[in-house]
Protein backbone atom coordinates (compact mmCIF):
# COMPACT_ATOMS: atom_id res chain seq x y z
CA UNK A 1 0.00 0.00 0.00
CA UNK A 2 1.29 3.44 -0.90
CA UNK A 3 1.96 5.76 2.04
CA UNK A 4 1.44 9.51 1.89
CA UNK A 5 3.44 11.41 4.50
CA UNK A 6 1.84 14.34 6.33
CA UNK A 7 4.34 16.54 8.16
CA UNK A 8 3.68 17.74 11.70
CA UNK A 9 3.35 21.40 10.67
CA UNK A 10 0.89 20.48 7.93
CA UNK A 11 -1.21 18.60 10.49
CA UNK A 12 -1.00 21.49 12.95
CA UNK A 13 -2.19 24.00 10.34
CA UNK A 14 -5.02 21.66 9.33
CA UNK A 15 -6.06 21.15 12.95
CA UNK A 16 -5.96 24.84 13.86
CA UNK A 17 -7.89 26.04 10.81
CA UNK A 18 -10.27 23.17 10.04
CA UNK A 19 -10.47 21.56 13.47
CA UNK A 20 -10.55 24.63 15.72
CA UNK A 21 -11.98 27.10 13.21
CA UNK A 22 -9.13 29.60 13.50
CA UNK A 23 -8.37 31.95 10.63
CA UNK A 24 -5.12 31.48 8.77
CA UNK A 25 -3.78 34.59 10.46
CA UNK A 26 -4.69 33.26 13.94
CA UNK A 27 -3.15 29.89 13.11
CA UNK A 28 0.01 31.63 11.93
CA UNK A 29 0.26 33.47 15.23
CA UNK A 30 -0.14 30.19 17.14
CA UNK A 31 2.50 28.49 15.00
CA UNK A 32 4.89 31.43 14.81
CA UNK A 33 4.72 31.62 11.01
CA UNK A 34 3.18 33.95 8.44
CA UNK A 35 -0.37 33.66 7.12
CA UNK A 36 1.08 32.79 3.72
CA UNK A 37 2.99 29.89 5.22
CA UNK A 38 -0.19 28.60 6.86
CA UNK A 39 -1.97 28.90 3.51
CA UNK A 40 0.72 26.79 1.79
CA UNK A 41 0.70 24.21 4.61
CA UNK A 42 -3.10 23.94 4.44
CA UNK A 43 -3.11 23.49 0.67
CA UNK A 44 -0.49 20.76 0.94
CA UNK A 45 -2.20 19.00 3.85
CA UNK A 46 -5.65 19.11 2.27
CA UNK A 47 -4.27 17.73 -0.99
CA UNK A 48 -2.52 14.88 0.79
CA UNK A 49 -5.57 13.97 2.89
CA UNK A 50 -7.82 14.05 -0.19
CA UNK A 51 -5.38 11.91 -2.19
CA UNK A 52 -5.19 9.38 0.64
CA UNK A 53 -8.97 9.14 0.98
CA UNK A 54 -9.79 9.00 -2.72
CA UNK A 55 -6.89 6.73 -3.62
CA UNK A 56 -7.34 4.41 -0.62
CA UNK A 57 -3.75 5.09 0.45
CA UNK A 58 -2.22 5.11 3.92
CA UNK A 59 -1.61 8.46 5.59
CA UNK A 60 1.44 8.59 7.86
CA UNK A 61 2.13 11.42 10.30
CA UNK A 62 5.78 12.40 10.26
CA UNK A 63 6.61 14.44 13.36
CA UNK A 64 10.32 14.94 12.72
CA UNK A 65 10.12 16.32 9.18
CA UNK A 66 8.59 19.79 9.06
CA UNK A 67 7.37 20.83 5.64
CA UNK A 68 8.50 24.40 6.23
CA UNK A 69 11.30 25.71 8.42
CA UNK A 70 11.17 29.42 9.18
CA UNK A 71 13.81 31.07 11.30
CA UNK A 72 11.78 33.99 12.52
CA UNK A 73 12.51 35.67 15.81
CA UNK A 74 9.37 34.21 17.42
CA UNK A 75 10.17 30.65 16.32
CA UNK A 76 13.74 30.96 17.60
CA UNK A 77 12.44 32.25 20.94
CA UNK A 78 10.02 29.30 21.19
CA UNK A 79 12.86 26.84 20.57
CA UNK A 80 14.91 28.42 23.34
CA UNK A 81 12.16 27.99 25.96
Amino acid sequence: MEIIQLAHDELEALHLCDGEGKTQEEAGECMGVSRGTVQRLLASARGKVAAALVGQKALALVADTPAVIETTESSILKMMQ
